[in-house]
Order: structure tokens, then C-alpha cells, then sequence
């Protein structure tokens, strides 16, 4: 090559790398331009404008401007999420095709802003004239900030997470322990880097797809104000029961080691939720003794009946984790689905005239419930919480007599067409009946379903009601019966074994006074 070609080359080359340049400052202007405009412009449905913002400032120079730009798009989508969590309060099961495309763009948007935020986090490995404006600290929290919406907003839509969230979560909290800052306080008296990841911990660990939206909530405000820090050790404290552990390089949320134990192979991590179940223990028996939840300093939730029954729930899944009781048996039989307790009361009572049937595969079943996934007919406003009944069919597709009752316990609805439920077995059958308390006896009559004894499952028989309904104090009840079974009886509620936002469940037992 000449002289002359040579020095043509390099002028080529420097101009492709000033039009290079130009053209990645051109990007990161572009986006400076949108969110000047874009102020108040947080609705959910402008997630994907701002997802375009996002990847447009990937492509941008790595200068302190487009570590700028990436704060306020983080802090658009921040007001963004706040805004659409509320909107997840009216959702149904399955969730509709609206929603579900709503919540993954969010999603979509958070996950490119949590990798944008990793793509920074070298630079505080790397040796540098001089420290980076940022602190490590400001980014992973940023980076758990987001992670932990993404899951939040999956736990409302009954959806799993996305591919890789867990994993990222334990790695921006693996650096945060390399750099020596997990345990260092936030900003303002917020919580440490540790503390944020041990709280998306707590949630996971709580089945968040047992719950509905109003419980869920209960359950972020719970663990964000009132579960102490907890440490997070290399050694399973032995001497505790409600012990998780975590590896730091898998994609999965904690796990129980009364379940599972880790492998070998693994680095993990273990904490104990011992002392946080003992607090909701402590706090539940004061708000049955009638103190307001506003002087045990907990969310309000707390002084309703569903709110006791999560904080009832919360004490069983960290501080007793168990091993599963029986073992699953993989199933393929069809089943008709009836939901709702006024619905399934009305069924039982009036045979025949059955309502809104829907049909169900039972894909795994145990003594204690069934994994059921939606065939045909009608499935909307299934709720978490609620009462159910099964009634299996037969070889040519005939109906059997009983109907098996159940409260379902999860949901999950990747799609809109498709939706899998885990029912709780409570007897293998129900019958309907009125309630007469002796003290009121010209007051309404309140429906109630008697529950047989079923060993070994439950030992007494039970009464179900709608949820705040009857009191726990109630010392004696009527209990009418209209069937070939039809008389008055007497019972005595003896515990209350289930609550829900949608019913009660009480062991009763036999009261001859009556």
C-alpha cells in the first residue's frame, strides 16, 4: 500500500469514527429530547415508549450524560409502576389479555433498566484515575429496586417470574458482599442492600401465588415495617427450625431445608426466620385479644380477618416449614369446577340446579388437594382464597355424585387462555345449612356448609361461612340442616382452622345443651 492509500485509510476510518460518535451523541440527545416532553406521561400503557428510551441510551456513549439520562428513565419508570400497581387490585383469574400485555411491557422495561444499571457495575472493579461520581451502593439498590417490582408484579398476575430475575437478584447482592457494603444503611434511614434482598426473600418464601392482591400488599407492608434484620450466614444454624438457604448461583427464590437440602456443589447462603414467625405469632394473639393493629405498630390489614389469617399463614411458612405431608400422584381425569360460596351453597342445597360449571383437568392429586388446570367453560373470577368443589366424571363423561370441597390455595395464569389452580382438600363432601345464633334467634339466618370430620386431615367436623360473618368468640350456635338429614343441631366452635378475604373455616363439636 502507498503512503498516499495509507493516509487515505486512517482519514477514512477517523471520519467513521467521529460519524460513530456523532451518531451515539445523536441517541443520547434524542432521548434527553423525550423525557423533557414525556413529564406527567406515566400511564401504563406509554411502558413501551419508555422501553424504546431505554435500549435508544444502550446504543448512547458510556459518559457520565447517559449515566444521568438512565436515572431519570429509571425514576419515569418508578412513577410509572406505582401507578399501575393499584390497577392490579380488581384482577381476576385468568388475567386478561389487556393486563397481561400491560404487566409485561413493565416487566420487559424493568429487566432492561436492571441490566442497564449491571452493564455500570464494572467500572467500580476497574482501577480509575479517579472514583466514579456514583456509588456502588446507589446502583445495587437501583438494581434490587427493580428486581423486586418485577416479581411484585408477577406475584399480582399469578404469572411466574422472568428467566434469570432470581439469579440477578443473588448476584447484585454477591456484590454487594465483594464490596464490602451489604450490610451498610441506606440513604435516609432505608434499609441496607442485605435487608431489601433478605425482605424479597421473605416474600418469595411466602407463597405470594396463595394470596390475593389486598393480602399481597399486606405482606410487602408487613415485611417492609416490621420484620427485623435477620442474618444471613455461610452455616445453617442448626439450632433454629425455620431455616432457608439460598444459592447465590441458581434462579430460584429461597428454599426450606425441612424440604430440600442444598447441593454440594453450590456456594450458599442460610438465614433463620424463627424469630420474625415468633413476632407474628406474638402479634396475632394480641389482635385476637382485641388489640387494634395500629398500637402493635403493623399495617392496618392486620385488625381484618383476612389480614389475621396471613399473619396465622406467615407464622406457619417461615417459622414451621414443612416437609410435604403426602406424596403427589401424577393424574389425567376430568373434574366439573364449581366456585364461590353462595354458588356452591346454593348447588348443595338445590341439586340439580347447578350454576356456573366449569370443566377441569386433574393433572397431580393427594390426600390433601389437587393440581387442576381449566378445560372449557366459564372460568373468570376465580379468587384465591375462595371456596371450591370438584365433582369427578366418569368413563362416558357422567357426572358422580359427591362433590369434593376445597379452598384454592394457588393460581398461576401465564396466559389468558390458560389457567392452573392448587385446591386445599377440606372433606369429600359438604352439606348446606343455616346458622341460628340462641341469642339472636329472630335475627337473618347465616348460610353455612358442615364439613364432616376427615382423618386425617381434620379430626372434627367443621363449619364454613362467609368470611366475617361469625365471630370467633361465639360460644354456641344453631346449626339448621335441610336434607334427608334434616334437623336441629347444636354445636360448639372450637378453633378457627382457615381464614381468607372470602371465608372462615371452624372446628365445631357436638353441644348436647342445645
Amino acid at each position: 500500500m502507498s503512503p498516499l492509500s495509507a493516509i487515505l485509510k486512517l482519514h477514512m476510518l477517523h471520519d467513521a469514527t467521529i460519524s460513530s460518535q456523532d451518531s451515539a451523541d445523536g441517541k443520547a440527545k434524542s432521548v434527553e429530547e423525550w423525557l423533557v416532553h414525556a413529564n406527567g406521561r406515566t400511564h401504563p400503557d406509554n411502558a413501551e415508549q419508555l422501553l424504546r428510551q431505554v435500549l435508544l441510551l444502550r446504543e448512547a456513549s458510556p459518559t457520565e450524560q447517559r449515566i444521568l439520562l438512565l436515572n431519570q428513565l429509571f425514576e419515569h419508570a418508578e412513577r410509572m409502576v406505582t401507578g399501575e400497581l393499584p390497577l392490579l387490585q380488581e384482577v381476576t383469574l385468568p388475567v386478561s389479555r389487556r393486563i397481561r400485555r400491560s404487566t409485561r411491557l413493565i416487566q420487559e422495561l424493568l429487566a432492561a433498566l436492571v441490566q442497564e444499571y449491571f452493564n455500570t457495575l464494572p467500572e467500580f472493579f476497574a482501577p480509575r484515575p479517579s472514583p466514579p461520581e456514583r456509588t456502588p451502593q446507589y446502583v445495587l439498590r437501583r438494581i434490587m429496586k427493580g428486581i423486586a417490582w418485577h416479581l411484585r408484579i408477577s406475584h399480582h398476575t399469578a404469572s411466574p417470574s422472568g428467566l434469570g430475575v432470581w439469579q440477578q437478584l443473588h448476584a447484585a447482592y454477591r456484590t454487594s458482599r465483594r464490596l464490602g457494603i451489604a450490610d451498610r444503611p441506606g440513604p435516609d434511614s432505608e434499609p441496607s442492600i442485605e435487608q431489601i434482598y433478605l425482605h424479597t426473600l421473605l416474600a418469595g418464601i411466602a407463597q405470594p401465588a396463595s394470596f390475593c392482591y389486598s393480602e399481597l400488599e399486606f405482606v410487602a407492608d408487613y415485611i417492609a415495617s416490621c420484620v427485623k434484620p435477620v442474618d444471613i450466614l455461610e452455616r445453617p444454624p442448626l439450632d433454629h427450625r425455620g431455616v432457608f438457604w439460598v444459592a447465590l448461583d441458581n434462579d430460584f427464590p429461597a428454599q426450606a431445608l425441612a424440604r430440600r437440602s442444598p447441593p454440594s456443589d453450590l456456594l450458599v447462603l442460610y438465614f433463620a426466620c424463627d424469630l420474625i414467625a415468633r413476632d407474628a405469632r406474638e402479634q396475632l394473639a394480641a389482635l385476637t385479644k382485641g388489640t387494634h393493629a395500629s398500637r402493635l405498630g403493623i399495617p392496618d390489614f392486620a385488625d381484618t380477618p383476612a389480614g389475621r389469617g396471613v399473619l396465622r399463614r406467615l407464622n406457619l411458612l417461615w417459622g414451621q416449614p414443612a416437609a410435604r405431608r403426602f406424596p403427589r400422584r401424577r393424574q389425567s381425569y376430568r373434574v366439573n369446577l364449581c366456585a364461590g360460596f353462595e354458588q356452591l351453597w346454593q348447588m348443595i342445597r338445590h341439586p340439580g340446579q347447578e350454576g356456573q360449571i366449569s370443566e377441569w383437568m386433574v393433572t397431580n392429586e393427594s390426600p390433601d388437594g389437587y393440581s387442576l388446570m381449566h378445560i372449557s367453560g366459564e372460568a373468570a373470577n376465580l379468587l384465591i382464597g375462595d371456596i371450591v368443589a370438584i365433582q369427578p366424571t366418569g368413563d362416558r363423561g357422567e357426572p358422580l355424585p359427591n362433590w369434593s370441597v376445597g379452598i384454592i390455595r394457588w393460581a398461576l395464569s401465564e396466559n389468558s387462555e390458560h389457567i392452573e389452580l392448587g385446591m386445599q382438600q377440606l372433606a369429600a363432601q359438604a352439606i348446606a345449612a343455616e346458622i341460628v345464633r340462641p341469642a339472636e334467634i329472630e335475627a337473618d339466618r347465616l348460610l353455612a356448609l358442615i364439613l364432616p370430620e376427615t382423618p386425617p386431615l381434620r379430626m372434627l367436623p367443621a363449619l364454613v361461612t362467609a368470611a366475617g360473618k361469625l365471630s370467633g368468640s361465639e360460644h354456641r350456635l344453631i346449626v339448621l340442616v335441610a336434607d334427608k338429614d334434616s334437623g336441629v343441631r347444636g354445636v360448639r366452635p372450637t378453633a378457627l382452622t382457615e381464614q381468607t378475604p372470602r371465608i372462615e373455616v371452624f372446628s365445631v363439636e357436638p353441644d348436647e345443651k342445645l
